[in-house]
């Protein structure tokens, strides 16, 4: 039997990147997927990549900022697989400006993706998760992308980190809320470091610009060589983390925060 076996995934930012490779994991441990993202050429061919491989999936145009997106995403979950059983709120952006630089409207979408869609997703999500939990052991899950940038502070990007401290705070308050409602729905927060995405490839210019070097290649090798593992992490990485937090193997841990960054924050 399969670590997912039997689950439901609705993977917000799904067409690529973390969330991409979360949802061929998951599919690969036995999970039917519902893939939301506004990329939808790229989240089709995700999800006609997992259907060849055997696994089960659909996908949905999903604007995380949108409540009828949520609501139409959690519909073709229950209406096609019968329930929904996990939620991961993993769409994000990055602005990479500083608290200076940033226009109003920009500090308005980094806040509406990475802040009101978490909230957005937990919100129109709960209902589907709750009735799925009253027939499994170790109840639902929901699984929030942090990032080390929610945990300590950062001189080169304080208005992300801003944005990511508070969905690390908002996982902890869910999974008090939700327990003490006894909905059952575990709540987690897992927290990358740099990772090779176009989002990371994006951080290593923001930092080039912020030191007047020009050189994202050298701001790449600083990073790298800042990391204790000796490299910079993978999408795979993230996901395996996000797989075992979804899964029964973390039935206990709730309003937990997973940090998988090589060693950077141990420092």
């Amino acid at each position: 039997m399969s670590r997912l076996d039997g689950k439901v995934a609705l993977i917000s930012g799904a067409a690529r990147g973390i969330g991409g490779e979360t949802a061929r994991l998951m599919a690969a441990a036995g999970a039917k997927l519902v893939i939301g993202d506004v990329l939808d050429s790229v989240g089709a061919e995700t999800v006609a990549a997992i259907r060849a491989a055997g696994g089960q999936a659909e996908y949905v145009h999903l604007d995380v900022t949108k409540p009828d997106d949520w609501t139409a995403a959690v519909e073709r979950a229950t209406s096609t697989f019968g329930k929904l059983d996990i939620l991961v709120n993993n769409a994000g952006v990055f602005i990479g400006k500083s608290i200076e630089e940033i226009s109003l409207d920009e500090w308005h979408k980094l806040v509406a993706v990475n802040m009101t869609g978490v909230f957005l997703g937990t919100r129109m999500c709960a209902p589907a998760l709750r009735d799925a939990a009253k027939d499994s052991e170790h109840g639902s899950a929901i699984v929030n992308l942090a990032s080390i940038a929610g945990i300590v502070g950062s001189q080169l990007d304080p208005l992300y980190s801003m944005t990511k401290g508070g969905v690390t705070l908002f996982t902890k308050s869910t999974a008090l809320e939700f327990g003490r409602k006894g909905y059952r729905i575990r709540a987690n927060s897992i927290h990358p470091g740099v990772i090779q995405t176009d989002m990371g490839e994006m951080t290593f210019h923001a930092r080039a610009r912020h030191t007047s070097s020009n050189d994202p290649e050298g701001a790449r090798r600083m990073v790298t060589n800042s990391v204790p593992w000796g490299r910079l992490g993978t999408t795979t990485d993230i996901a395996k983390g996000i797989v075992f937090l979804a899964s029964d193997d973390a039935g206990y841990m709730n309003g937990s925060a997973l940090v998988v960054d090589g060693g950077i924050t141990a420092q």
